[in-house]
């Protein structure tokens, strides 16, 4: 089970920092990713983190604004500086299980949070 928190309403150049909880297995043999899905757009991979929280990677077109990291037991973070009102979007974490993440491919990912909304205003 994934449980994804720390969504919320912010002003352009702000910050949040959400939280993606695991239970019921172990992030030693799974690795997990964020994704996000804008109004009106696909769904797409922004961050993820090899199994026992190892490698990170992001989205080439981000600048830098998102860090990835994990409290290396149950919860991956996903740090958003600078917010931006295009990045409005649920976000998503998933996990796959494997040693390798996925930002292209959700379709690898075994389940998935429920999701939380993030709105930026100008």
């Amino acid at each position: 089970q994934l449980q994804a928190s720390g969504g919320g309403s912010v002003q352009a150049g702000g910050s949040l920092r959400l939280s993606c909880a695991g239970s019921g297995f172990s992030f030693a043999d799974y690795a997990l990713g964020w994704f996000r899905r804008a109004p009106g757009k696909e769904r797409e991979g922004v961050s993820c983190i090899d199994s026992n929280f190892g490698s990170t990677y992001y989205k080439d077109s981000l600048g830098g604004r998102f860090t990835i990291s994990s409290d290396n037991e149950n919860t991956v973070y996903l740090q958003i500086d600078n917010l931006k009102p295009e990045d409005t979007a649920v976000y998503s974490c998933a996990v796959l299980y494997g040693s390798s993440c996925s930002l292209s491919l959700d379709i690898l990912y075994d389940f998935w949070g429920q999701g939380t909304q993030v709105t930026v205003s100008s």
